[in-house]
Formats: structure tokens, C-alpha cells, sequence
């Protein structure tokens, strides 16, 4: 077995749910694990604290240029294995494709990154630029170990590990997410008409964000499309004899480069309070992560192209509807892509897969841009 397909399948058979989740745990397993592979290598590591027992740790390796740093950024955080029909820390080769937890979602492109490292250091050459390895708690859920990160950080440029089928992705939507709430009066069931029905009342709500969606279909972005709003959950009542008092919806804004998150919210909240005859409240979003995008024409980009093309794989810059620690290190003002092996739709799946041909080929594009970043 390849040397970075066997460390990937060590990860993978190490439980690092994100304590939100069901069966969660720190990401205390394989940061340990991260932190022995480089110190057999002789590589520098070292701890950033984010949460009680939940730590980033940073590899680094000195470079002939001080002043230039490339970040390789992945989480080591996975969603829960609920409903899974495979053994999730059980890693199995079958096809071609390497089975488990975390397989895609992103130990793939985390595993590449630490072999990309020692590379370097094994080789006894000296890269160009600074080189950082950031294994990061918490992208599943609160973003938490990226901003963390982010406090005070400086670099030339980053890459994040997410799995990308092995395309340059430039620009990513974000993401704003809050409730609504409406408010009836509860009365007997026998007697509906002493009270107001909050589910009846969430009735005019639900229309008026379908139409929202629809209009928003309106304007499209080059790489990522339109912006769109769904609901992803409804709540409401006690008992069926009940006349509901309280209905709640939540909701899923994905945003565009160059919105707002809290002037979207707001715009949401003073709408909401225009629709006639309903009693609602917005409360304010509890996830608000902005849209990535880093510009086609930097140096960042057209290495990664010159590389990936080299490689016989698709260059053509793309975007993603979904979100990332990319984001935080935009804002930071830290150009950034996001590439890795894998599918996004294998992400989170009951069977978990990652092709281990991209596995190999990801390892070749980190080693080979990095000379020639």
C-alpha cells in the first residue's frame, strides 16, 4: 500500500466526530496522530488551544524565502457515522476506492497534506516559502478552529482540503442561518375558534420564501449560480387537542460574493415584518459565514493550473455551493483555493468512499506546486 493511502487509512480508523454530533469525541485522536507523524520525521509542530480538549496543531517547515508562507489547511473533524452501512473506522480498499468515515470528508486531502510536508524534509531540500501544515477542529459544525487560526495569521497564500474531484475551486457560496418564529393563541381543540393557529399563521411565511427563492433565481454568479433560501425544519404544537401557540422554521440563506450576511438578515427581518395579519419574529442568525472568492488571475491560481494540468486533470477554475474554512481565510485576507480528491457527493454518505487514484494524484499536485509556488 502507498505510504499516503496507509496514513490515510489510519486516520480514517481514528474517531474524530465532532462532539455536536451523535458518538462525537474531540478531534484529540488524530491530532496526537498528526503530531507523532511529524515528529518522526524531525518536522516542527506545534499546538494553537480552541476549545476544553480541542486543539489545531501546525506543522511547519522553514523555507528559503521567510518572508512568503503557504498554508495547506484541512479539518480532522468528521460528521456522525449515524445510518451508515459500512464499518466506519473499519478503512477497506474494494475497486479502486478506500471505504470510511472521514475517507472523503477530509481526511483524503489531510493525509496528502502531511506527506507533502515530510516530503520535503526527507528530501533534505529547502522549499521556496515557509510551508505551515493547519489540522483544524470543528469545520462540521462552528467554523471554530479556523478562526481561531485566523487571530493574527499572515501568509502568502492557502490551500484548503476539501474534496473537490480534483478541481480548482475559486469562489464558494456562503451561508446565513436563523429561525422564524409565529405566535398564536392556544385555546381547546374544540374550540378553534377562540384561538390563532401559529402553524396556519406560518402559512403566508412559507409563501413568501418560496418566492424569495424564486426571485433570487434572477441573478446568477459566473461560477456559482443564484442564491437560494430554503427551510430546513418546521416545528410546532403540543398535543394534538391543542390549538398550536408556537410554530418555528428554520432557514438556509446561501449567500453570494459580495452580500452581506447581516444586511441579508436584516433585509429577511424587515420584510417578515410587512407580511399582514401574522404575529412573527426573526431571531438573529446563529451561522453567518460569507461567500469565497479569490480572484482567477492570481499567482495562486494559475500555479495550481500550470500543476493540475500538468497532471492530465481538468484546470479550469470552478466554484461550490457549499461552505468551508476557505471562507475565514479570504476574509483574513489570505488568497485561498479549495482542492482535494474526492467527490462532495460522497461527503457524509452511508457508504463514505474516496477514489485512491485521486488520493495519489493530490499528493503529486501538493509536491509539485509547492516547488514551483
Amino acid at each position: 500500500m502507498e505510504p499516503v493511502l496507509q496514513t490515510l487509512s489510519e486516520l480514517i480508523a481514528i474517531n474524530s466526530i465532532n462532539p455536536a454530533h451523535e458518538g462525537g469525541v474531540p478531534e484529540e485522536g488524530v491530532a496526537q496522530y498528526v503530531e507523532a507523524f511529524f515528529a518522526a520525521r524531525g518536522i516542527e509542530t506545534f499546538r494553537q488551544p480552541v476549545l476544553p480538549g480541542r486543539d489545531n496543531v501546525i506543522a511547519r517547515v522553514p523555507g528559503q524565502d521567510s518572508s512568503r508562507r503557504l498554508i495547506l489547511e484541512a479539518h480532522m473533524d468528521t460528521v456522525s457515522v449515524s445510518g451508515m452501512t459500512i464499518p466506519p473506522f473499519v478503512p477497506e480498499i474494494r475497486d479502486g476506492l478506500l471505504y470510511g468515515r472521514g475517507s472523503c470528508d477530509t481526511k483524503a486531502g489531510l493525509a496528502t497534506m502531511m506527506h507533502a510536508l515530510a516530503h520535503w524534509k526527507e528530501d533534505g531540500r529547502v522549499p521556496p516559502c515557509e510551508l505551515w501544515l493547519a489540522a483544524t477542529v470543528d469545520e462540521e459544525v462552528g467554523f471554530r478552529g479556523v478562526t481561531k487560526l485566523c487571530e493574527g495569521l499572515s501568509a502568502t497564500a492557502a490551500i484548503v482540503a476539501e474534496p473537490t474531484r480534483m478541481r480548482i475551486v475559486v469562489a464558494a457560496k456562503g451561508v446565513l442561518r436563523w429561525k422564524i418564529r409565529t405566535r398564536g393563541v392556544a385555546v381547546h381543540s374544540s374550540q378553534p375558534h377562540l384561538g390563532v393557529s401559529a402553524i396556519r399563521a406560518m402559512v403566508p411565511v412559507l409563501d413568501w420564501l418560496e418566492a424569495d427563492h424564486q426571485a433570487l433565481a434572477s441573478v446568477r454568479h459566473p461560477l456559482l449560480g443564484p442564491a437560494t433560501i430554503s427551510v430546513g425544519t418546521i416545528r410546532g404544537g403540543e398535543q394534538t387537542n391543542f390549538i398550536p401557540e408556537v410554530c418555528e422554521i428554520t432557514l438556509d440563506r446561501r449567500l453570494l460574493p459580495g452580500e452581506d450576511a447581516l444586511t441579508v438578515w436584516k433585509s429577511y427581518e424587515a420584510a417578515l415584518a410587512g407580511i399582514p395579519g401574522i404575529n412573527a419574529i426573526a431571531d438573529p442568525p446563529w451561522l453567518a459565514d460569507p461567500a469565497m472568492e479569490t480572484t482567477p488571475e492570481s499567482h495562486l491560481v494559475r500555479t495550481a493550473q500550470e500543476v493540475l494540468g500538468g497532471l492530465g486533470y481538468d484546470a479550469v477554475p470552478c466554484g461550490v455551493p457549499f461552505g468551508s474554512d476557505a471562507s475565514k481565510l479570504v476574509r483574513q485576507g489570505i488568497p485561498s483555493i479549495i482542492f482535494g480528491p474526492g467527490n462532495i457527493d460522497q461527503a457524509h454518505t452511508a457508504a463514505e468512499y474516496v477514489p485512491c487514484a485521486e488520493v495519489s494524484a493530490a499528493l503529486a499536485f501538493h509536491l509539485e506546486f509547492i516547488r514551483r509556488f
